[in-house]
């Protein structure tokens, strides 16, 4: 009995070690899952970051981008403003002629009028606007005010003649209208 009993011991011997065995491989299984879900969770916090960061970036980028396209839209009206204001004197003087040449040769108002027509049509290519005609609503933001007549025909507030005319590029005004109002 003895060889019996030594030989259950030792079966029992061995299901202990391998029960232990298992329990180890366990805890180690165990300890390896954590340790994964550990590195898991780490690199899905610095994808998170890394999207974040790409996110503010890419956005960045756009603000710039617009910002930069309106510096361009603003430098160039400022220019084609500017480079107008030199021409503003000369238009004046052509639109003078035009009303003071009723007697003069039609050959010389037809010259007028063609050169006119030059200068109306190199302002519609620059996007240039002329403003301020009688019978016009005044407005103080765009006109400046002169002087005030009394007018029953045109009503309260309406601009009665015209001294100087007005330019504008899109929003920006160039050059403020010159006006005379109705009380």
């Amino acid at each position: 009995m003895s060889k019996k009993k030594k030989e259950a011991e030792e079966q029992t011997e061995e299901v202990m070690t391998a029960e232990e065995t298992t329990e180890e491989a366990q805890a180690e299984e165990a300890g390896e899952k954590d340790e994964k879900e550990e590195k898991i969770k780490a690199l899905e916090e610095e994808a998170a970051a890394s999207k974040d960061r790409y996110m503010r970036l890419a956005a960045e980028y756009e603000n710039y981008r617009k910002r930069t396209a309106n510096e361009k839209l603003s430098l160039y009206d400022d220019a084609t403003a500017k480079a107008v204001t030199e021409l503003l004197p000369v238009a004046d003087s052509v639109r003078m002629a035009l009303e003071n040449l009723k007697d003069a040769d039609p050959e010389i108002i037809k010259g007028v009028k063609l050169i006119s027509g030059q200068l109306e049509k190199s302002f519609e290519k620059l996007k240039i606007e002329s403003y301020g005609k009688v019978g016009d609503d005044f407005d103080p933001n765009l006109h400046n005010a002169i002087g005030m007549v009394d007018n029953d025909e045109l009503g309260s507030g309406k601009i009665a003649a015209v001294y100087q005319t007005g330019y504008k590029i899109g929003d920006k005004i160039i050059r403020h209208a010159m006006v005379q109002v109705t009380n």
